[in-house]
């Protein structure tokens, strides 16, 4: 069974979105084996000091495959990011998502990124961009096991 794991700097604060993301996180596992790492933010007045502390950080604890979500980076339909992680498991037994903080993040982590994934040309909250993640996640195994939700 692989293991997903969400590196995100900030915690979720309003019930709905915590009760979002646990609600998908009850669907998971069957399929894999999800962990959520909460990061604090830097409170630096330096936005430069904030994104190499909140990098550092999110390094430390990027295990596996490292797939950043990234405004910048590519697009893919949820068939093309379900095809990606069923291409990545065969080689690696973890996965970690990263959503960064409300800088964004260093280079250094677009650097160590095997992967930055966009959700489109809109910039999301970063409490919706989990809920968005998580459900995106929970729909690559539905569509890889064959199963009607994702239609």
């Amino acid at each position: 069974m692989i293991n997903i794991n969400i590196v995100c700097v900030g915690a979720l604060k309003e019930k709905f979105w915590i009760d979002a993301v646990s609600e998908y996180g009850k669907r998971l596992p069957r399929f894999c084996k999800l962990k959520i790492l909460e990061l604090p933010q830097q409170e630096k007045f330096d936005k430069h000091k904030c994104l190499e502390g909140e990098g550092d950080e999110i390094l430390r604890a990027a295990r596996g495959y490292k797939i950043l979500l990234d405004i910048e980076g590519k697009q893919l339909t949820s068939n093309e990011l379900a095809e990606k992680i069923e291409k990545v498991s065969l080689f690696n037994s973890e996965i970690t998502f990263i959503i960064g903080g409300s800088y964004g993040v260093s280079e250094k982590v677009k650097e160590q990124a095997d992967f930055r994934l966009s959700f489109g040309k809109i910039t999301l909250p970063h409490n919706l961009a989990r809920v968005v993640l998580v459900e995106q996640i929970y729909r690559v195994f539905m569509i890889t096991s064959g199963s009607t939700y994702h239609k």
